[in-house]
C-alpha cells in the first residue's frame, strides 16, 4: 500500500525537479546528490541499490533493472538439486552530470562515470568508465561529451526562444523557426 501511494505522489510531481526532490527528502535511493531530474516515478522494487550523482538528468522510460529472477526458474527445473539459491541482485551506480536518454534500460553491477549521455533506447550492460557520449544496444562509446556541449551551445545560439520563456510562447516560437509558416501549405 505504502509504494502505491508513493507512486500516486510522483505521478502528481508534474516537474521532473519536483519529483527528484521528493525522492530526496525521503531517502528513496542508497545516495542521491542535488539537481536531478527524474521523469521516471518506477525505479524498481530495489531503490535502495540505485545511486546518483549531482546533476543527474533521466528521461522517460528509463528502466533501472537491479535484479533478476533467474534463481526462481532454476527451482522449477527437474535438475534441480534443492540447494539455496537466491535472486542475482546488484547495485546502479550514476555520476555527475549524466543524462540518460529516453527508454534506456541500465542493468545491474553498472557504474556510469561522470559527464555521460546515454542516446534513447540504449542498453547499458556493462560499466562505463570514461567521459563520453554513448547508444545502443549494447551501448558503445559514439562520441565526446565536450564536443555535444559545443554543439548544444551553437544550437541555442541560432535559436529565438529561451528556457524562461512561457511554454505557449516557446511553442510558437518554435513553430515559427522549425516549419516557418508552412504547416499550412498542405492544408485543405
Amino acid at each position: 500500500m505504502r509504494r502505491k501511494i508513493l507512486m500516486i505522489r510522483l505521478l502528481l510531481c508534474r516537474n521532473g525537479y519536483r519529483r527528484a526532490e521528493y525522492l530526496k527528502k525521503r531517502h528513496y535511493f542508497h545516495r542521491q546528490g542535488k539537481n536531478c531530474f527524474f521523469i521516471p516515478f518506477n525505479f524498481g522494487t530495489e531503490p535502495h541499490l540505485l545511486a546518483f550523482g549531482d546533476n543527474v538528468h533521466v528521461a522517460t522510460g528509463v528502466t533501472f533493472i537491479n535484479h533478476d529472477v533467474i534463481a526462481k526458474m532454476f527451482r522449477h527445473m527437474e535438475s534441480y538439486n534443492g540447494s539455496e539459491l537466491v535472486s542475482r541482485a546488484g547495485t546502479i551506480e550514476i555520476g555527475d552530470n549524466v543524462f540518460i536518454g529516453a527508454g534506456s534500460t541500465v542493468l545491474y553491477d553498472v557504474k556510469i562515470c561522470n559527464n555521460v549521455i546515454i542516446g534513447a533506447k540504449s542498453l547499458v550492460n556493462k560499466s562505463i568508465a570514461e567521459s563520453g557520449v554513448y547508444a545502443g544496444v549494447p551501448a558503445v562509446k559514439i562520441g565526446d561529451f565536450d564536443r555535444y556541449f559545443e554543439k548544444s551551445l551553437e544550437f541555442s545560439g541560432k535559436v529565438n526562444w529561451t528556457e524562461n520563456e512561457k511554454r505557449k510562447d516557446i511553442v510558437k516560437k518554435q513553430k515559427e523557426y522549425f516549419w516557418g509558416g508552412r504547416e499550412n501549405e498542405n492544408a485543405v
